[in-house]
């Protein structure tokens, strides 16, 4: 069993323990961190597990295996760093880091201390997705064209009524809502077409009263010769989709239970998968990780990858032009 801490307990940071908690024979989460421990006394209660804001003494807890990351963006790379250098495992919530080099040192300094870094791309667990995977795989659905996603949502206007949210700032979710949603979407298509190589983006703000934009669409072509196309807003309501065009047929993920295939020639087909809890998924899977029973899905280049391209997108954005993610 993985005795875990986790450190930020705002509503991601307990839907994760939730996931697990009384759940799980391979993960506990055994500690709580917080900055303001008045906050979660409730939940704390409610779950037995203990709450502190003293992060250095978790760290040098021996009865603690891992570090659990469900913090603002900016301050994974230093939080990691200092786990890393306390002997921790680390499952870092995405985005990784919110720069490439950043990134970077966080996997340099995990490999460096002989922990594991995972982060935390949860839709990669969907059965879905690796129905999907297998389709592509197989060479059923033929030579991948192009992928099609949309995740987005009304996210900006419950960031609005609480302006001092970490969440409703530029700083902390540039691109608007590509950091909450967006990037699951492209590490999706890097994770099945190749690293993204070259991203064009549009991203603006036409309708919040906070300094986040609620619009972003882009384009990326990939190493394997393919393409995509992404829209994320945070002022509509709620969608989730993810297509895959072949040159066989086309697959389209509706929501996280249905897939939506049609061949050359066929008809739409739909298969349900029914719930299935990601999140306890992929906190199972970085503790088979952990145990060297399981390969943790999300590569280190693929996470740095990803990365890239949220700088490509703001680069872009800014720049008008096209913009390579050998950028950074």
């Amino acid at each position: 069993m993985l005795k875990a801490a986790i450190v930020g307990m705002g509503g991601w940071g307990r839907t994760l323990v939730r996931s697990v908690h009384g759940k799980s024979d391979k993960i506990a989460i055994t500690q709580g961190v917080t900055r303001t421990v008045s906050k979660v006394a409730d939940f704390s209660q409610e779950t037995g597990i203990p709450v502190t804001d003293d992060f250095d003494a978790v760290l040098a807890d021996p009865n603690i295996d891992a570090i659990v990351l469900a913090t603002p963006h900016s301050q994974h790379v230093s939080q990691i760093e200092k786990a890393a250098a306390a002997g921790k495992h680390v499952f870092s919530e995405k985005p990784l880091t919110l720069t490439a080099e950043d990134a970077r040192k966080a996997f340099a300094a995990c490999r460096d201390n002989n922990v594991l870094l995972c982060v935390g791309q949860n839709r990669r667990f969907l059965p879905a997705i690796a129905k999907l995977k297998s389709m592509l795989d197989s060479g059923e659905l033929g030579t991948i064209l192009q992928f099609e996603a949309n995740f987005s949502g009304g996210s900006g206007y419950r960031f609005q009524k609480s302006p001092d949210s970490w969440r409703s700032t530029s700083a902390e979710s540039p691109a608007g809502s590509m950091t909450g949603r967006g990037l699951h979407m492209t590490d999706l298509m890097i994770s099945l077409g190749g690293l993204a190589t070259d991203v064009v983006a549009f991203s603006q703000r036409r309708v919040l009263d906070i300094p986040m934009d609620d619009s972003t669409s882009l384009m990326i072509k990939f190493q394997s010769g393919c393409t995509g196309f992404l829209s994320s807003m945070a002022a509509t309501g709620e969608i989730w989709r993810f297509g895959c065009f072949c040159s066989k047929g086309w697959a389209e993920l509706r929501g996280h239970e249905k897939l939506a295939v049609r061949m050359l020639g066929g008809e739409e087909t739909i298969e349900d998968f029914g719930d299935f809890d990601i999140e306890k998924a992929e906190l199972e899977g970085f503790a088979d990780a952990v145990a060297g029973t399981f390969t943790f899905p999300v590569l280190e280049e693929e996470a740095v990858n990803n990365i890239s391209v949220l700088e490509a997108i703001l680069k872009s954005a800014e720049s008008g032009q096209m913009v390579s993610t050998g950028d950074f």
